[in-house]
């Protein structure tokens, strides 16, 4: 079944949504997703969306940009991050004009609260700088966006997974997808294609990622020609519950939560004196494996103490309703009465798609564009995260790109008409599922899946050693030759749930090998990449983003590019 439209976009969380609006009304757009578009992952984000709105005390973007570039390890572009921090108040304001339900200040303004990393007068003290609705701030925006979008007439797709892009003579020109509810293969024509495909955290064993996030829009790029840009920077967030990895927002800690030891010590006081709990995650995280490795775990297990007892009940039920809910639900516990149990999880991609500030997907250092193809989002790299993303620039993220992206999208599908695509693509696809359906596979996903996720866990997680990480690649390509022998048992066309799997498995074993190359290759400590063996930061042989091309034939290609700095030369970060 084949489809025409100006613009495809694929995947329904924020930063797809935000650019289906800002493409209008006379554009004819379809989101894609494999899920019901409100059930994107972009609704479990808790605690807020960063802005210097100074609504509560002093602020401007200058120091939000500070902050943004010192926590990414000075890794980040700075011209990007300083378009990120401008945008920010008119992105808020906007979303406050669509109907989002912010909390508000007594005199009616958008209430803020602290977040870690985020300070005033270039980091003098901690500020507070996220605009939030409770803990539910990301599912109030994406709804609020949703509707926004079928009153543009945007038409959705849901249950859809894209299988693959459709490049002719260098240009992206549409894609191909599977239905899930039908069996059926869907051709999409488009004058261009926005990959909004969110994160990879179902790579690893312990995430705060939903089921979805198996990076399948990373790796289809990256199979179709697109560079991925640093993605050894895996953010692992330091308030996971307990063994399940389901995330205790930093709200918690923006309103006042404390980490404890086993001595009942605040021990961020002893590591980051001045904002102590609201360090950057990937210092906190550290801090917490530090005091586990020192013996200071909980009854000597590997989790330590979030204690929001001392709050009161004033603070817990306006602003932290679903994470006392959340820790009754999946870790026990009366958050209200005593401490949550808590160690690190896999949470955020910092690298991704190789993308500019405009949306383009970048081929090469000096980003030459591939022409109709953009990203947004946690799946590309612009890069403001660098090395470490901070709380609430996720949000910001995917809101200023997602717009900026269909700004130039705009521009890009007035100048470009529909390809002409080969008329055998339905086939061909249909082709490679009947191939998987129908081989005897001596091979079963559980097990390789389960390995993969171990091997990741274990080896390229927030301590990395090159002995170890020697051992993940020679344990990820060896799972990749298991792969091939993969067949999909169960041959129905009614939501597939194996063929799925097997499809999403593909993806992720792509992207473990590409995380394990960067991490090996990166001989410092940066950000959340922290090396054993290397444990300084290395400013004259790593201050580079690392790309990581497909190759066919051969291994894939690692090259660099420059990191842009505008304005804040690398120092040592200090907190």
């Amino acid at each position: 079944m084949e489809h025409q439209y100006d613009v495809v976009i694929v995947g329904a969380g924020l930063s797809g949504l935000r650019a289906a609006i800002e493409l209008g009304e006379g554009t004819r757009v379809a989101v894609l997703s494999k899920v019901f578009a409100t059930r994107s992952h972009s609704g479990a984000a808790q605690g807020g969306i960063g802005a210097a709105l100074g609504n509560e005390e002093e602020d401007n973007w200058e120091w939000h940009m500070f902050d943004t570039v010192k926590g990414s390890d000075y890794l980040g572009d700075q011209d990007a991050i300083a378009i990120m921090c401008q945008d920010a108040p008119k992105i808020v304001y906007e979303l406050e004009h669509m109907g989002v339900p912010f909390n508000r200040t007594p005199e009616g303004r958008i209430a803020q609260r602290a977040f870690g990393g985020h300070t005033s007068n270039f980091g003098k003290a901690a500020v507070k700088r996220a605009c939030y609705a409770a803990d539910r701030t990301g599912r109030v925006i994406l709804d609020t966006l949703w509707e926004k979008c079928l009153q543009r007439h945007v038409q959705f797709f849901d249950e859809f997974q894209m299988l693959s892009l459709i490049v002719k003579d260098g240009r992206c020109c549409g894609l191909t997808a599977y239905e899930l509810a039908t069996g059926k293969i869907h051709v999409f024509n488009s004058k261009a294609v926005l990959l909004a495909t969110g994160g990879a955290g179902k790579v690893f064993k312990t995430t705060s990622n939903a089921m979805a996030s198996t990076g399948d829009g990373m790796a289809i790029a990256y199979r179709a020609g697109a560079p991925l840009e640093d993605m050894e920077f895996i953010q692992f967030h330091p308030t996971g519950i307990y063994k399940l990895g389901i995330l205790i927002s930093e709200a918690a800690r923006g309103e006042g939560g404390i980490l404890l030891n086993s001595e009942g010590e605040r021990f961020m006081e002893r590591y980051a004196p001045t904002i102590k709990d609201l360090a950057p995650r990937d210092m906190v995280s550290r801090c917490i494996l530090k005091e586990v490795r020192a013996g200071r775990g909980i009854g000597g297990k590997d989790y330590v103490h979030l204690d929001l007892t001392h709050l009161g009940a004033e603070v817990i039920g306006q602003k932290l309703v679903e994470i006392i809910e959340f820790a009754k639900t999946y870790g026990g516990v009366d958050a209200r009465k005593e401490p949550i149990p808590v160690q690190p999880t896999c949470h955020y991609m910092m690298g991704g798609i190789a993308a500019d500030a405009a949306g383009h997907v970048v081929l090469d250092d000096k980003k030459t564009p591939f022409p109709g193809l953009y990203a947004a989002g946690e799946c590309a790299c612009v890069s403001v995260h660098g090395a470490n993303r901070l709380g609430c620039n996720s949000l910001l993220d995917t809101l200023v790109f997602g717009r900026r992206s269909g700004i130039e999208i705009r521009k890009f599908i007035h100048a470009h008409g529909l390809c002409t695509i080969p008329d055998d693509l339905e086939d061909l696809e249909a082709a490679k599922i009947r191939y998987l359906m129908e081989k005897d596979g001596t091979e079963k996903l559980g097990p390789i899946l389960q390995e993969m996720q171990t091997v990741m866990m274990n080896n390229v997680s927030v301590f990395r050693h090159k002995e170890t990480l020697d051992e993940a690649l020679q344990a990820i390509r060896a799972l990749k030759e298991r792969f091939h022998d993969i067949g999909v048992h169960d041959k129905g066309s009614c939501f597939n749930r194996e063929l799925l799997d097997v499809l999403e498995l593909r993806h992720m074993l792509d992207l473990a090998e590409v995380m394990t190359l960067g991490a090996l290759h990166r001989e410092e400590s940066r950000g959340a990449h922290s090396r054993e063996d290397f444990p300084e930061r290395d400013d004259q042989r790593f201050l580079a983003h690392t790309m990581v091309r497909y190759e066919e034939q051969a291994e894939p290609l690692l090259f660099t590019k420059p990191v842009n700095i505008t304005r804040f030369e690398p120092k040592e970060r200090k907190y």
